[in-house]
Formats: structure tokens, sequence, C-alpha cells
């Protein structure tokens, strides 16, 4: 085998490998509880900032416990594109 064909094999596997490290760091990951997670824990999760945070707990104390991870949209400012981003790392 050539050896600029032999390198472009084993730069694919590399990149196909690479490719699954998130997937598996996501996996990894203790996913956090929306009913049970103080308003710093929440800031963990990807586009929750502070304010969003405190929503969420303000949210929750008000209107008690989320019955499905998707009822974190009924927060205010929390659409579809949040939870989208967020789906995988929360449970309730």
């Amino acid at each position: 085998m050539k050896p600029l064909k032999k390198f472009g094999m084993v730069a694919m596997f590399v990149l196909m490998m690479l490719s699954l490290v998130p997937v598996a760091m996501a996996q990894d990951m203790e996913k956090i509880n929306i009913n049970t997670a103080t308003a710093e824990e929440l800031t963990q999760l990807k586009g929750i900032g502070e304010a969003y945070a405190k929503a969420i707990v303000e949210f929750r104390e008000k209107n008690g416990p989320f019955v499905a991870i998707e009822d974190i949209m009924k927060v205010t400012g929390i659409g579809e594109k949040t939870f989208q981003a967020i789906k995988d790392m929360i449970t309730i």
C-alpha cells in the first residue's frame, strides 16, 4: 500500500474516533436533576446562566416539581433551542 494512501486511511480512522469523544463524554457526565438542583448547579448546563438558573428554581418553588424534562420550557426564556441543548444533561 502506498504511504500516502495508508496515511489517509489512518487519518480518517483517527477523525472518526475523535468524533465519538463528545458522545462518550456526555454519557459519562452525571445528569442534573432539575427538581433538586441549586441555581449554581443549573448554571453548569449549556445556555443556562445565573438569571435562567434562578428563574428555574423560582418556577419550581411556585409551581411544584417538573413532571417531565420538557416542562423546563415552561420557564420564561427557555425555549426549544435551549431545551435541545440540555435535554441529554437533565433528569427529573
